[in-house]
Order: C-alpha cells, then structure tokens, then sequence
C-alpha cells in the first residue's frame, strides 16, 4: 500500500461522517464531505492543511488556488478566504488534516534551524506547494497515532515537530518561518490583520492601521497588498460581507439589519458591496444559503 494511501485510510477512519472534527492530536482538526459544495467565506487561521482525498479551491481576493493530495496549502496569516469542495463523492469523500501554525514548538524550531531570507520580497499570506514524500510520511504517522489513544500524549508534540520540521526545511519553509516572525514584514502586516479583525465594523483611517504595523502608508498598502491579494479597505469590507452573510444566515436577520450591524449606514451600498463580493443580493443569498444547509 502506497504512503498516500496509507494517509488516505487513517484520515477516513477516524472522520466517519461529515463535518470537521477536533480530536486528541494537539492543534489538529479532520474534515470530511462526501459532495461538492457552495462557496463558503472562512476566515483561514494561520494553518497548514493537507488533503488526503478529493480536491479543494479557495480564492483570495482575485487569486485562486486548487489543491490535492499532491500539494498542500499553508495560510500564514489570518485571511477571509472563500472555501469550496469540488471533488467528492460519498464514495470517494473529501478528506483532509489541518494543522495549527500558532505553536510555541514551531517558533522554537524555526529558531533552531534558521533559514537564509529569500528574494523577492513577501510572501502572500495563502501558498501552495508541492506535497514531499518527507512530509507525507510525517503527516501520515501523525494522524495513525489516533489508532493508539494511550500513544498520544507521549507521542503526539514529536509526531506535531517532525510535521513542522518537515515543513520548515521543505519547498515552502520561508513562509512557515515568516508565521513565526513577530519583528519582520511579514510579522507587522500579521498585527495589521489582527487589528482590522477586532475593528472591521468601525470607519478607520489606513494612517492609523499602518502605524500599527509600523510602516508609512505607502509601504503598508504595498505589503498588506502582498499579503492579502488586496487593499486594506477591500479585506475589512470582505470580513463585513461574512458576517453580514453569518448573521443573516445563522441569526435571521434581514438584509438592513445585517448591514448596519457591520458598519453600514446606507442600505443600498451595503447591497451593492455584498453583491458585488457574493454576486447576489443579499436575501437572495441568504435564502439560498439556508436551503443548501437543508
């Protein structure tokens, strides 16, 4: 049996049915979809997932990326992302295991093996790279441990270090370095995003956010567009739009009501700006949203 078989079976073992599952790993999560699904704005934390079956897509702002079992997709920063399960069935489900990247065991091994700084300025907050066959071995021992429950605890931090020592010294390691790297750009536009994340919902001034960050306007609008694949103003406006969506999918509230929660004073712009982002109208999604959860 192959290795990415092996991967593929310990994932399905122990995500049965649909969802996405917490389990006894430390910082792991397991996700299993037996078909295809709508378009899902998320906010992707700093993680790495690692598809063991089926096929994904996820677009930020206007770059797109797929990925598979034959590649992996690492978010190092918080970023409001629209998810999509494209290939599954309920034979063959989607599966996959995401990873935590907000660990103290990661910053100490980026510590200990420092990387030479590439060229070419900043990474984007969500990259794609190819799976190794290092990587996979390591990924596979890490979520077989969940087959011997008394081995986690003892087992589980080393299986989670060989994954991100696997990752640091692999084709993507500068990103996975940058995560942990509070003083670089990388490091600065991370606090921006954490800010703009705790105050979408209020009116700011881009002067403001990029002091936070610690850069002049200018070069905080050139790097938080490197990162984020768009403008401060279009990723505090998509964080609106998900949870204007979130409130009147989850909390009914009509489409007026959702707006101003998130900061809008004009009906009809707020209409304009979630169509524009969703490619309805507000109600309209909504309504279609909660019929698919059916």
């Amino acid at each position: 049996m192959s290795q990415s078989e092996l991967f593929r079976n310990a994932v399905a073992r122990h995500a049965l049915t649909d969802g996405t599952f917490e389990c006894a790993l430390p910082g792991v999560k397991l996700i299993r979809c037996s078909a295809p699904t709508m378009p899902m704005p998320v906010i992707y934390e700093p993680t790495v997932c690692f598809v063991a079956q089926g096929r994904k897509r996820a677009s930020l702002g206007a770059s797109i990326f797929h990925y598979d079992p034959a590649s992996y997709l690492v978010a190092s920063v918080g970023l409001p992302v629209v998810g999509t399960v494209v290939e599954a069935t309920r034979e063959h489900p989607y599966l996959s295991l995401q990873l935590d990247l907000n660990s103290p065991e990661l910053t100490e091994l980026a510590l200990r093996h420092p990387r030479q700084a590439g060229k070419g300025g900043l990474s984007a907050g969500l990259t794609l790279n190819e799976m190794t066959a290092g990587l996979l071995d390591a990924a596979t021992r890490l979520v077989t441990l969940l087959d011997t429950p008394d081995d986690i605890e003892a087992l589980g931090p080393l299986a989670v270090r060989e994954v991100f020592y696997r990752l640091l010294s692999g084709p993507g390691g500068g990103v996975i370095h940058a995560v942990t790297q509070s003083d670089s750009r990388h490091g600065q536009i991370a606090r921006a995003i954490i800010w703009i994340r705790a105050h979408f919902k209020e009116v700011f001034r881009i002067d403001e956010v990029a002091k936070i960050a610690g850069m002049s306007r200018s070069t905080f609008h050139d790097h938080f567009k490197a990162v984020t694949a768009m403008s401060p103003l279009e990723f505090r406006n998509q964080l609106r739009m998900q949870e204007a969506r979130r409130l009147m999918v989850g909390d009914g509230l009509d489409a007026a009501s959702a707006g101003y929660q998130v900061g809008y004073d004009s009906p009809s712009q707020f209409s304009r700006d979630y169509s524009r982002l969703f490619g309805a109208a507000p109600a309209k999604d909504a309504s279609r949203f909660r019929l698919a959860a059916k």
